[in-house]
């Protein structure tokens, strides 16, 4: 069984920095695009940012220049640092991968963490 445990995370200041990591773990045969949604409360889950297996990346218009993603493929691990934070970047943040296991591959998520930018 395949599962995305997310840490970090928490209470920040506007202007104020914090972490996010998501490990896969589980009978991991490959790991393709990993991404990082958000969903504040009343709105849609929206994507913040994804990355490939090769390190390429795209984000959000709303996060560019203030998030940076990556990954360490022989951990199975993606990240997610977020600077000059706003309270609008307020959501749960919730960790996506494209994995293949022995039964397929198909979408995991993580369980969520909540990001909260205080004014």
């Amino acid at each position: 069984q395949v599962m995305l445990v997310e840490s970090g995370g928490g209470l920040v200041q506007t202007g104020g920095s914090l972490g996010l990591s998501c490990a896969a773990s589980g009978r991991v045969f490959s790991i393709y695009v990993m991404a990082w949604y958000r969903q504040a409360p009343g709105k849609q889950r929206e994507l913040v940012a994804a990355i490939t297996s090769g390190g390429s990346s795209n984000y959000a218009d709303s996060v560019k220049g203030r998030f940076t993603i990556s990954r360490d493929n022989a951990k199975n691990t993606v990240y997610l640092q977020m600077n000059s934070l706003k309270p609008e970047d307020t959501a749960v943040y919730y960790c996506n991968a494209n994995i293949s296991t022995w039964v397929g591959q198909y979408d995991y998520w993580g369980q969520g963490t909540q990001v909260t930018v205080s004014s």
